[in-house]
């Protein structure tokens, strides 16, 4: 098998990864969410989402959905790959042998953008998200030196999925969380007296803000492959960015509110945010950023009237998402 060449990309955020996949630059705006915008624009924590006295009580008890393997595999030279929930929105996939430095592949056959993981080997099965229908080349790559990686096993596969949020919903290598995650019970404790999704999203926003710090120490020293560990983040109340944007989907997954972690440019700068499902509104990008000491709950169309220091102000394109984990 011919050698193959990865080069990893990382930053301040420590993410790594392939080609870039064209993510929606669009926020959704207006009603209660553009009032949101408003008043939290600047960086402001005050709480602005007030739930109507009547509205029916919000089932906040935690989510938490739990990734498993099955039938469907294909393996070679060590690597495992288990394709059975593809179809839910993941797959899952593990290494077994002497190889240090062993690396899997998700390629989408329609439009050729790839997402790029490490694989931990000798290591439990880990997850890793299929965000889309389609056909998908899954490949497991082992070191030969270098940056120069072969084949171990490979196989083309097909997801039709069931639900488009759920690979939004579910745990991954990024954001990976269980029943005794610290930060499911506390996501959980966040949400307590919510009776709307948009009231959950600032409670646990608001507490981001006043908690946890950027560890600028971190940032410094980050090497390519760091992967978010959303209890420490949590017990430590001081990450990246990557590490914000993971805590906050963990949180925010296991109320049931389907969350993107999204990995890309803002300005000249590797970046980690997220963008939240509301019902009622869809898809909200580009809305919850961090940069460096800040954390500010935007619209990228608000941002642009200068509103705010971020590298949107200009022409409201600024962030550039390539990766949603």
């Amino acid at each position: 098998m011919a050698a193959v060449f990865f080069v990893a990309a990382f930053s301040a955020c420590g993410a790594a990864g392939g080609t870039a996949d064209g993510g929606q630059q669009t926020s959704s705006r207006g009603g209660l969410l553009g009032g949101i915008t408003g008043k939290l624009g600047q960086g402001g924590v005050k709480p602005t989402v007030a739930d109507p006295a009547n509205a029916p009580d919000r089932d906040n008890t935690p989510k938490v959905l739990t990734c498993e393997t099955g039938s469907k595999t294909f393996s070679g030279n060590g690597g495992t790959v288990d394709y059975s929930n593809i179809d839910s929105g993941y797959i899952m996939a593990k290494y077994a042998g002497s190889n240090p430095k062993i690396k899997i592949q998700i390629t989408n056959a329609a439009d050729k953008n790839t997402y790029t993981y490490d694989l931990t080997p000798n290591a439990d099965f880990t997850s890793f998200p299929i965000q889309d229908s389609g056909n998908f080349t899954i490949a497991v790559f082992t070191n030969i030196s270098g940056d120069q990686y072969s084949q171990a096993c490979a196989q083309q596969v097909t997801a039709q999925l069931t639900d488009q949020l759920q690979p939004f919903l579910y745990p991954n290598q990024y954001c990976w969380f269980t029943d005794s995650t610290q930060a499911v019970a506390k996501g959980a404790d966040l949400s307590k007296g919510a009776k709307s999704d948009l009231k959950v999203i600032e409670n646990i926003f608001i507490w981001m803000t006043g908690n946890v710090k950027y560890d600028y120490d971190l940032a410094k020293n980050v090497q390519s492959g760091y992967v978010p560990d959303v209890d420490r983040t949590l017990t430590t109340k001081k990450g990246i960015c990557f590490d914000y944007a993971a805590l906050m989907a963990c949180m925010l997954r296991t109320q049931n509110i389907p969350c993107k972690l999204v990995v890309g440019y803002a300005g000249q700068e590797y970046h980690a945010w997220i963008s939240v499902y509301v019902n009622g509104q869809g898809w909200v990008y580009n809305m919850i950023q961090f940069n460096n000491d800040t954390w500010t709950f935007m619209d990228p169309t608000f941002a642009a009237n200068g509103a705010t220091g971020d590298p949107n102000k200009n022409d409201g394109t600024a962030y550039n998402p390539i990766y949603y984990y």
